[in-house]
């Protein structure tokens, strides 16, 4: 069992108010950018110590979540079917994050090879460059596209879960939507957060079926313990389990979204039930680098983290960031000086401006000069990293990577994500980190089946060219928005063991969410749930962002007279990660879970 105890683990599940109301888990059978405010509200800080197990683990944003993939795992199933367990519950418990009326990105490792699962969203087939923009061919507002039916695209994250089961699932499928279908049958209690951000959101109750679920008679949000029952997910839940991702994708359910999508009386969209249909996840190569002793791999295109991390990493190896270590105040907590934060910024500014002008979808839009392997170019990344000096440049433009032979426009997305990290190991050796979204808080604010519908098509750019070119994040039929979800596993270059498994939800900060836990882990020697914990920095090739309330003063003085634009503001991260430790000389391992949001690890 995985310390801490189960006693300890009882008393927080009751804090959190997220029981369910009565499950019987033995009844189980065999998910430039200027600063936009955090994709949801922050909830409060809970200051976390970490968990260890020596065969299994698995973590996520919801303790009702994280056991259902625990018991998966105890019931001899692989890091897939905790994964498709542990996101079946999330739709339930944590609607405003993810769920099957979205999409995700995985990373796996079986023991031997990596592989990555792309499970995004793709537009409709009648939608063009046009469909964010008004009758003169200007940006809609945020609000106006991402409410109603237009920003809905076709969900994935099914399709792209059925495709890893295929490949290295142990358990049957049914079998792994048992917990998410009890609880949506018996009810769960509704968590802090999810009560939170339901007071928070003036869009959900203006959808009549979401209205009617969320919300009292008084139009209320359920208080904080309510027992809430969804009969609607649960008979969905059932016919997916029995009839595959088919019954999804080819049916009644797909007929029930593209009708909600069009009947929107004032944004109605454009996705069929043919869209849906013809939806296909793909497997991808993932973008591997190698990071002083260890290799570290993400995702590609249609998601940026991979190749946008790895810059980051290229320029820290140079300038070594290692050698800026955080301090350790009187009371034993980690605080991050002017140094690590002015490097770690600047790093990000130059990798989000090459994001920023260069990636995108690249089934539809190619990458500069050789590709990926031209954007992490050892000497490339060497060159962007002699721009850096002992003050801020401020806004950095986009590079020239080697054979460069296109020419861009710079994005306009206006993304803001709102979203989950899952991570888990199994004792077979294999590894997952799979982050999934519905974007925005409540996705569309669309309701269908028991389900919430994503709003991912705003992670387009809502303008189609500049004076430098196309944007190559544009709106095309079939295309996937670029993402900046990094789900990342990391091995050791001389073992090729795995080492770390981590991600995050956050927007376009995810990057610099999931960078800051990679260079805790790796440079600075620090357990994951200490790197996780540390504050959220960074920039995103605009001003030096710094959690609210976490930075002390004289730091940020130090950063201003470096020549830092600074602002502080909410960064509601939901990082999770397991690392390999050692406990009495065996292999072990060591997870931790965002102590921003709900999550927990168990393991055994």
């Amino acid at each position: 069992m995985a310390r801490p105890q189960t006693s300890v683990l009882r008393r927080s599940l009751a804090l959190a108010g997220i029981f369910a109301a009565s499950v019987s888990w033995s009844a189980w059978s065999p998910a430039q950018e200027a600063p936009q405010r955090a994709p949801e509200i922050a909830t409060g800080f809970s200051n976390k110590t970490g968990w260890t197990a020596q065969k299994f683990m698995v973590a996520a944003a919801n303790p009702l979540a994280t056991e259902a993939g625990y018991q998966m795992l105890k019931r001899g199933g692989s890091a897939i079917d905790a994964a498709i367990a542990t996101q079946l519950v999330l739709t339930l418990v944590e609607p405003q994050s993810s769920g099957i009326g979205g999409g995700a990105f995985l990373m796996y490792y079986d023991g031997q090879h990596v592989q990555s699962f792309d499970g995004r969203e793709t537009a409709p087939a009648a939608a063009d460059e046009h469909l964010f923009q008004d009758a003169d061919g200007k940006p809609l507002s945020r609000n106006a596209a991402i409410i109603g039916g237009r920003s809905v695209g076709a969900p994935g994250v099914l399709r792209m879960l059925e495709l890893a089961h295929r490949e290295h699932g142990k358990l049957p499928w049914a079998t792994l939507f048992q917990p998410a279908i009890e609880l949506a049958d018996h009810g769960f209690a509704v968590s802090p957060r999810l009560h939170s951000l339901l007071a928070w959101d003036p869009n959900l109750i203006l959808d009549p079926v979401a209205a009617a679920y969320f919300y009292d008679k008084d139009r209320q949000p359920w208080a904080v313990g309510h027992v809430l029952k969804n009969p609607a997910l649960a008979r969905t839940l059932r016919e997916i389990a029995s009839g595959g991702a088919d019954a999804f994708y080819q049916g009644r359910i797909a007929r029930d979204i593209a009708a909600k999508v069009a009947s929107h009386a004032t944004n109605p969209g454009q996705l069929t039930a043919a869209d849906i249909a013809g939806y296909q996840a793909r497997e991808r190569d993932p973008v591997c680098s190698d990071y002083k002793k260890w290799t570290v791999c993400g995702m590609p295109p249609p998601s940026s983290g991979g190749i946008t991390i790895a810059q980051m990493l290229g320029v820290l190896e140079v300038k070594n960031i290692a050698r800026f270590p955080p301090t350790r105040a009187a009371n034993g907590d980690i605080e991050l000086t002017a140094d690590e934060i002015h490097l770690f910024s600047e790093a990000g500014r130059l990798a989000y401006a090459d994001r920023n002008h260069y990636e995108a979808d690249t089934d539809f839009v190619p990458l500069p000069g050789h590709g990926i392997a031209s954007l992490i170019d050892k000497t490339y990344l060497a060159q962007r990293a002699a721009l850096v000096t002992d003050r801020s440049m401020g806004q950095a433009r986009f590079g020239t990577p080697p054979g460069m032979n296109v020419a861009w426009g710079s994005d306009s997305e206006t993304a803001r994500p709102s979203t989950s990290h899952l991570v888990a190991v199994d004792q077979y050796g294999g590894g997952m980190s799979m982050t999934t979204s519905v974007e925005d808080a409540f996705g569309s604010r669309q309701m269908v089946d028991g389900f919430l519908l994503n709003n991912q098509l705003t992670d387009f750019s809502f303008d189609a060219v500049d004076a430098d070119g196309p944007v190559a994040n544009r709106v095309q039929a079939g295309k996937r928005p670029r993402s900046a979800m990094s789900p990342e596993l990391v091995f050791d270059r001389q073992t090729h063991k795995l080492v770390l498994a981590t991600g995050s939800p956050g927007g376009s900060a995810i990057i610099n969410y999931v960078a800051k836990v990679l260079v805790g882990t790796l440079d600075w020697n620090l357990n994951v749930q200490q790197a996780i914990s540390l504050p959220n920095i960074g920039s995103r090739n605009g001003p030096t962002e710094l959690e609210a309330g976490r930075i002390s003063p004289a730091v940020i003085a130090a950063l201003k007279a470096r020549g830092h634009q600074v602002i502080e503001n909410e960064q509601t991260s939901g990082l999770q990660g397991i690392m390999r430790t050692t406990v009495d000389g065996h292999d072990a391992w060591f997870g931790g879970a965002d102590p921003r949001r709900e999550g927990i690890v168990r393991g055994d």
